[in-house]
């Protein structure tokens, strides 16, 4: 013994024995001295968890300044500083300061530290030290301290069993398991996965039920929530896919600036002209090309999405996450409280074999009913003996469930609880009953007993009403309840039925009662007669209602489901095939499965995860694991979850998701908050990000055309040997004012009908896909060929090149107007859309028009701009001429509509 303990590593606390655990810590059970105390404290630390100094202020702010865009922004604004333009200096930098304003606010309120990671240690614990128990604060512990925990207790550290009594405890954070866990002492195989660990406690879990003694094996960061609060804090996020798009495009914009600036530039110096022109021109050629308007607008349409996610019961925490939400190609989703209600409830009742009854409803109340399976109400002999069932499993309960006006309020142990309110439905009130009983003796469940049983006087008699594993009461029973009463039992034929329920992933208790022939004062286990077996339970954590269609929708929508949870591999199987999730047992893949395959780094791991849709059993960091091979297979991933256990999967993530009931780690590690714990509110807020997206691309759209057509405007003019068409002022003007009036209100477009019914963007497809390279190439050389004809032909009509640019100058405003119309749809014609869908956009171009109107009126407006009034009669030429691209882009629209056979 003494050589295999020293040859086992501290990480398998849970495979060494009471003796060893001692010895190893050098400890006893009558607690550490102060001297160890403090020896320790100086070797180990307190039992605290490290957070990452959350960012300043100062730092978010500088933040927003690093973009490609932004810098382009930045070096036009001090090139205009330097030429002496101060008022286009004064647009650039203004824009791009209120970008840095709203992305500062935004950040500043989303960004938060791991605080709530520390609130699960920070506990007062009573702790044996020196042969005295005393309370101390838990980040007081060290290794070797011995602590005393009972119910309703927060475990302080990771703590090794030597003393437990009907000991259960709640370890959801970490496994994602909705039942209570039995623990005691024994110690388990090395290789047994985290959650059959019952000979450890869990820093952060709860006891439910007992009392238990044992010794602190680790503290702070070494703790099993230690290690996902460091890689939760200290590891990289991923890149939201709005993110990843943007950075790509605002690239690509730069480089083509730099690129058209640079030959224009040299053409220009090979036609003689003077460098300070040269220069002039270089400045107003890439203010035309740059969507100065696009960040402020962005943002404006993520938040609008964000206003009407929270309507969906979807709260955005970090902007970027909503079109990260529509751009998801599979979601990563928890099972208990996500997919299921977190509430264990009696679905099947099995009187004898083949004899099965479903019951209705969900959740802990007594609302529902019981059927046979034609759906009838049972029979009146089978309705007495599933009253007599449900009477014991009420009469050996330690819970607690009572209607209180239109809620239930219910306590004590999820199976017990689940009894009681089967009693509902039987007819019973279990309140009623526990008073009429008079109790004589109790058995108390345990873990090793795996049974509970209850004593009670009926009349004359003594009875008693058990119910646990099947596998320990059977021996005990000789009789099986039936129609014609108590005959011979099969355990065979019992058995088979426990198979059937169990794969169906329900989790199977027994009932049975029996009678006492001689009345004692006390009653003990060697005291229990033969019994009769009642039935077989069979309880699960059920579906959410809605939640079958919503993963139906994201079928239809090309987004993949696959469910990663801790609990049993049966239940997820069960669950996920009444989902549509996965059919059979080779979609489901267990934590003991994907640790034999290999590194995760692996081909073979890799491969494996893209072909399993059911992943159960699996611990915190196996969880990060398969979130991290889902997205080397090319998917964009949003992960679901509510415990600590979840958090580095929902932090590697493209999108993390917590659930409103969840733990403050889940919900400050992700982006979004689903505040109903819904699947169903999860996939509205996919359409909501879609929608986002499309009023995105619509803006990218109306802005890249806009600047594309001004650079082909100066092109030709350049080659043509005419004037410049614009000032870089009004260039600006028209980025800023005009377009950015109009672009922010095109972002209040409504949802398109069919977002949920196309596959999702390919992850590696950039904003400028062939539709809009087609539909941008079309609109901007049609505005840019006619914007340079009007140019041309004022020119040489003899209008003086100051009047012939402030025509021009409104053409290109009224051009923006029409086009904005163009950009609501790339399909659909813009006379088929109602107005109505977006009466912000409609005021938004009246007010983008009237603002330019009275510039023209406005003395200091006119020597800013260099405009003027102008006469009706030119009015109604340039409107004629501006409405040309509505003509040109309905005619493109239905061509393609035709081409993909939608006309």
């Amino acid at each position: 013994m003494e050589n295999k303990a020293e040859l086992l590593p501290v990480k398998h606390w849970h495979a060494t024995t009471e003796e060893e655990v001692v010895r190893k810590l050098d400890t006893n059970l009558n607690g550490l001295n102060e001297n160890q105390v403090n020896e320790r404290r100086q070797r180990y630390g307190s039992n605290i968890l490290q957070v990452k100094e959350p960012p300043t202020l100062v730092g978010i702010f500088l933040h927003q300044f690093l973009s490609p865009l932004i810098y382009i922004l930045l070096v036009a604004g001090v090139i205009s500083v330097l030429l002496g333009e101060i008022v286009d200096a004064i647009f650039i930098f203004g824009v791009v300061l209120l970008n840095a304003i709203i992305g500062t606010v935004q950040e500043w309120n989303a960004e938060k530290s791991a605080a709530a990671l520390q609130n699960l240690l920070k506990v007062v614990v009573v702790a044996r030290r020196d042969g005295m128990e005393q309370e101390i604060n838990a980040e007081d512990l060290v290794p070797g301290d011995v602590v005393l925990l009972e119910s309703g207790n927060k475990v302080p550290a990771d703590i090794r069993l030597i003393q437990s009594n009907q000991l259960t405890v709640d370890e959801s954070l970490l496994t994602g398991e909705s039942i209570a866990r039995d623990k005691n002492p024994d110690s388990v195989a090395i290789e047994t996965a985290l959650p059959e660990r019952t000979s450890l406690l869990f820093a952060g879990s709860t006891v439910m039920a007992g009392r238990g003694l044992g010794l602190v094996v680790n503290i702070g960061q070494e703790t099993e929530v230690g290690k996902i609060a460091k890689t939760v804090t200290f590891s990289e996020s991923t890149k939201p896919p709005l993110v990843i798009r943007m950075e790509r495009f605002t690239k690509i914009i730069s480089y083509a600036i730099l690129v058209a600036v640079s030959l224009l530039s040299v053409i220009s110096f090979l036609q003689g002209m003077p460098y300070d022109e040269i220069f002039f021109i270089a400045v107003a050629l890439a203010v035309a090309a740059i969507p100065e308007g696009l960040p402020v607008a962005i943002t404006v349409a993520l938040s609008i999405a964000t206003r009407r996610m929270a309507g969906r019961n979807v709260i955005v925490r970090k902007l970027t996450a909503v079109e990260g939400l529509g751009s998801c190609t599979c979601i990563a989703s928890d099972k208990t409280g996500t997919l299921t209600v977190n509430m264990q409830t009696v679905k099947m009742v099995a009187l004898a074999p083949g004899e099965q009854y479903q019951v209705t409803g969900q959740g802990y109340s007594g609302e529902g009913k019981v059927t046979d399976e034609q759906n009838q109400k049972p029979s009146g002999a089978a309705e007495q003996r599933l009253k007599e069932l449900a009477k014991a499993g009420i009469i050996c309960n330690e819970g607690r469930l009572k209607q209180a006006g239109e809620q239930w309020e219910h306590s004590g142990d999820a199976v017990d609880v689940a009894l009681l309110a089967f009693g509902y439905k039987m007819g019973y009130d279990p309140n009623e009953i526990k008073k009429e009983i008079n109790v004589a003796g109790e058995i108390p469940f345990e873990s090793e007993r795996r049974y509970a049983a209850v004593f009670y006087r009926e009349e004359s008699r003594i009875k008693v009403a058990l119910k646990g594993a099947l596998e320990v009461l059977l021996p005990r029973c000789q009789s099986i309840l039936t129609e014609q009463g108590p005959t011979s039992i099969d355990p065979g034929a019992i058995e088979q039925e426990v198979n059937i329920l169990s794969e169906k992933g329900y989790r199977v208790i027994a009932v049975a009662s029996g009678e006492i022939e001689q009345e004692r004062e006390e009653y003990q286990e060697e005291h229990l007669p033969k019994l009769t077996l009642l039935g077989l339970i069979g309880l699960i954590d059920p579906l959410r209602p809605e939640v079958k269609e919503a993963v139906d929708k994201c079928k239809g929508a090309g987004v993949d489901v696959v469910m990663i949870t801790g609990d049993h591999p049966a239940t997820a199987l069960a669950i996920s095939r009444e989902l549509g999730i996965a059919k059979e047992w080779e979609d489901v893949a267990t934590g003991m499965q994907l640790s034999e395959i290999g590194p995760p780094e692996s081909k073979e791991f890799v491969k494996k995860i893209a072909n399993t849709h059911v992943f159960a059993r699996v611990t915190p960091m196996q969880k990060l694991e398969i979130v991290d091979a889902l997205l080397k297979n090319g998917h964009f991933v949003a992960v679901t979850g509510d415990g600590v256990n979840d958090a580095p999967a929902m932090r590697k993530a493209n999108v993390g998701v917590a659930m409103g009931s969840g733990t403050d780690v889940a919900k400050d590690t992700a982006s979004i908050i689903v505040t109903d714990d819904n699947f169903a509110s999860l996939v509205a807020g996919i359409e909501e990000g879609r929608y986002a997206y499309d009023n995105i691309r619509k803006v990218i759209y109306l802005l890249v055309s806009a600047g594309a057509a001004s650079i082909l405007l100066f092109v030709l003019a350049l080659f043509t040997g005419l004037p410049i068409p614009l000032l870089a002022v009004q260039l600006l003007w028209l980025n800023l004012v005009t377009n950015g009036i109009q672009d922010v209100a095109l972002a209040f477009e409504g949802g398109e009908p069919g977002a949920m019914k196309r596959p999702p963007r390919r992850p590696n497809e950039g904003v400028f896909d062939p539709q809009m390279i087609r539909q941008t190439l079309v609109s901007s050389v049609a505005i840019g060929i006619i914007s340079f004809g009007a140019w041309f032909w004022l020119l040489e009509g003899g209008w003086p090149e100051a009047e012939a640019r402030n025509m021009l100058f409104l053409l290109v405003v009224l051009f923006g107007n029409f086009h904005t119309l163009n950009c609501r749809s790339e399909y659909i014609s813009v006379f088929k859309i109602p107005f109505s869908r977006n009466k912000v956009l409609m005021i938004g171009i009246l007010v983008a028009l009237s603002i330019h109107v009275a510039a023209m009126h406005i003395p200091i407006m006119q020597r800013v701009l260099r405009v003027a009034p102008i006469s009706a009669e030119s009015w109604v030429y340039l409107l004629l001429t501006a409405s040309s691209i509505l003509v040109i882009m309905e005619l493109y629209k239905f061509i393609i509509r035709k081409k993909e056979g939608l006309a």
